[in-house]
């Protein structure tokens, strides 16, 4: 007979303790741990007659052939590496709200009408509520079935019967395995049918989608080890209010974890974008200071997005800070280089940096674009709306060269833009743009290029500019 204890878990990382705790001690959260029943494993059931897998030499392992299953969406194809590959498990987290449903009930029934047979598990809505958004979103499909249920062992069953090729489980916060004596959506609940469906979906060779839930800090609620077991995880990303929504790879075994999807929230569903960069600056002012487009590579297509920065007067004793869509220190670093290199004094100023459209960029090619947005919005200038930068900023005020500078060039041409400022170093291969490339070797030069002789205005008298306008 198994014997059964109890222990305390922190739902946050997963942290076991034999006693309750008013803080974890591992991740630091307050109030985190519950009680949970543990059964041990019964010696009848863990002795008995197994098959022992024998080891064999690497050469001899035959390489399994993994089609891929086109969803019939190219943005998702894009992010899961060039379609869907059978027996994975894909993780799709994201905030309440986003479309997280919406996209996956369009996807599921593309594969059911294109690959045969899928099954839709909700455990947070009716079969009605699921038909009703079928009904506006034209996703009606024969072999699509909805399975409203949130008992694993009952999803198990069908599955054997139905033997679909897809699966979706929206979501796993809600599903439970009736062996674990613990309530639903706590850490032992969420690990332990996420390793059921694992072990399901690669026996049965049927590719799995999980919808997970996210904390206030934007990660997927539950264990770590949730995103260490599936094969993709992806993230639904954008601000509810607007009706740009940007799907992005944060793991994924089958593919690169650079790429990202760019879809519009309609009244008929979520649609794709397919040329990104027009949508990104479609709203951009043309000579508004303070705006400069940066040429980026997100996974393997060019963007060109819009890096917006304002300069005001501060009227705290420590000016603030402000970042959205790149990272706060590589701000920082850029905003002393100026200083020291430059000399543009913003010590005493709020610096706010934004970036159009919702996206976060992280490669350091759009240093440059941040550098020249804060100078024209500092000299109050704009910059001329058919340049386009790219470039990496050393701490000694250098400009490095970025990779794939052809293929951001050539986006950049194909939008109208007629000047690009890049590093001084030569490039590679015989493509000539067709548009004026001006070769920068140092942050002072770049902004001379950018701003013209605004730029080189005295320090003393931009600030008695600056003063007569606030007085």
């Amino acid at each position: 007979m198994a014997r059964t204890r109890t222990r305390f878990v922190c739902q946050n990382c997963g942290h076991p303790a034999v006693r309750w705790l008013g803080r974890c001690p591992d991740c630091g959260e307050w109030n985190s741990l519950v009680e949970e029943v543990v059964a041990d494993a019964d010696p009848a059931l863990t002795g008995g007659d197994r098959r022992l897998s024998a080891p064999q030499p690497i050469v001899a392992v035959s390489l399994a052939d993994y089609p891929r299953l086109t969803c019939g969406i190219a943005e998702l194809d894009r992010v899961l590496g060039g379609g869907l590959v059978p027996g994975s498990l894909v993780l799709i987290g994201g905030d309440p709200g986003i479309g997280k449903s919406t996209l996956l009930l369009q996807a599921t029934a593309c594969l059911a009408r294109a690959h045969g047979c899928a099954l839709y598990v909700s455990g947070e809505e009716s079969a009605e509520q699921v038909r009703m958004r079928a009904d506006r979103l034209d996703t009606l499909a024969p072999e699509l079935y909805l399975l409203p249920e949130t008992d694993v062992d009952l999803v198990e069953a069908h599955c054997q019967q139905l033997r679909p090729r897809f699966l979706v489980i929206d979501s796993i916060q809600t599903m439970f395995d009736r062996s674990l004596a613990s309530a639903p959506g706590t850490v032992s609940q969420v690990r332990g049918v996420a390793g059921r469906l694992m072990r399901l979906a690669k026996s049965t060779q049927t590719a799995v989608f999980l919808v997970g839930h996210v904390t206030k800090e934007g990660t997927i609620a539950g264990p770590r080890v949730l995103e260490h077991m599936v094969d993709a995880v992806l993230y639904f990303e954008g601000d509810r209010f607007q009706s740009h929504r940007v799907l992005r790879g944060v793991k994924n075994r089958f593919g690169s974890t650079d790429e990202i999807g760019l879809f519009e929230m309609t009244e008929r569903g979520l649609l794709e974008v397919p040329n990104a960069s027009e949508v990104l600056l479609s709203q951009r002012p043309v000579h508004g200071p303070g705006s400069a487009v940066a040429a980026v590579i997100e996974g393997t297509r060019a963007l060109l997005v819009e890096v917006q920065a304002l300069v005001a007067r501060s009227y705290f004793t420590a000016p603030r800070r402000m970042t959205t869509g790149v990272d706060y220190n590589r701000t920082c670093m850029l905003l002393a280089v100026l200083e020291k290199r430059c000399g543009l004094r913003m010590s005493d100023k709020d610096v706010y940096v934004n970036v159009a459209g919702g996206l976060k960029l992280v490669e350091p090619a759009v240093d440059l674009a941040i550098a020249v947005a804060l100078a024209s919005s500092h000299r109050d200038t704009p910059v001329d709306p058919v340049t386009v930068v790219a470039g990496e900023v050393g701490l000694a005020g250098e400009i490095r060269s970025v990779h794939q500078t052809e293929k951001r060039l050539k986006e950049a041409a194909r939008l109208g833009f007629r000047r690009a400022l890049t590093a001084a170093s030569p490039r590679n291969g015989t493509w000539r743009p067709p548009l004026e490339l001006v070769g920068v070797a140092t942050l002072a030069e770049a902004l001379d290029a950018a701003l013209g002789d605004q730029y080189r205005r005295p320090p003393k008298e931009a600030d008695a500019f600056a003063e007569g306008e606030e007085g």
